[in-house]
């Protein structure tokens, strides 16, 4: 990769995604929305006599989950586009290579998944009361990172796409069985043995370990590294594998 090329590949990214107003209602709004009823939906339950409270649970891991449904969704629109109307061919004859076009997505995105865990986390912290053993900050780093391994599968799944509905299709494929199977609704270790080994291969399991590491201890644990570690090289392997099966055009 060309570091020049890189960067100025990001910045256009982020200008096109700056001038898209609706996409940026979507990446902003929404996550605060969901978690205003996630707030309410749990406000009037009785707290547990130890532990965090479900809505403490719930919301914690819901601001890692929320940038990771969000980005797959526009990403891999935003590449098939590029795709349809012809744009990603006119740039790959430049100097534009596709792991620049696509490391360029995944920092570009990055960056709009911390301002979106940004704001969803301050409304949760200081609006609805979340409470955690750790720091915000982590949580806000985590659900960045989520961002990215989003871009990434999103950019790798728009490559078997041929119109949007059919990336859309990708959803319950890639989304839905990571969030059944993360620990969120059923702990890990209590599942039958053949959905623990299929939860134990999905990146978001590791992401949702490291949100809960971070509810549950004032300093981060090795746990938590290890499981940012896990879902930082998901990402950056989805981004590769992306750039190997991205095509200039649909057909």
């Amino acid at each position: 990769m060309n570091p020049r090329i890189l960067a100025v590949t990001t910045g256009r990214i982020l200008r096109q995604l700056r001038h898209d107003r609706r996409t940026v209602a979507l990446l902003v709004l929404v996550p605060t929305v969901l978690l205003t009823l996630v707030y309410y939906m749990y406000a009037d339950q009785p707290a547990p006599p130890a532990g965090p409270s479900t809505f403490d649970r719930i919301a914690l891991v819901m601001l890692g989950f929320f940038p990771f449904i969000v980005m797959f969704l526009v990403t891999s629109i935003a590449m098939l586009r590029e795709r349809t109307t012809g744009t990603l061919e006119r740039l790959l004859t430049t100097p534009l290579a596709k792991a620049d076009l696509l490391f360029g997505y995944g920092i570009a995105f990055g960056l709009a998944g911390a301002v979106q865990a940004a704001v969803a986390s301050a409304v949760a912290y200081w609006v609805f009361g979340l409470d955690t053993a750790g720091a915000s900050g982590l949580v806000i780093m985590i659900a960045a990172l989520n961002a990215v391994l989003a871009v990434a599968l999103g950019l790798f799944c728009s490559a078997f796409a041929r119109t949007e509905f059919q990336a859309v299709q990708f959803m319950p494929v890639v989304v839905a069985p990571q969030l059944l199977l993360c620990g969120l609704f059923v702990p890990r270790g209590e599942m039958a043995g053949w959905l623990q080994a299929i939860s134990d291969v999905l990146p978001l399991s590791y992401a949702v370990e490291a949100l809960q590491e971070v509810g549950a201890h004032a300093e981060p644990t090795g746990t938590m590294w290890r499981d940012v570690a896990v879902v930082a090289g998901a990402a950056v392997l989805a981004l590769v594998l992306a750039a190997a099966t991205l095509r200039r055009r649909s057909g």
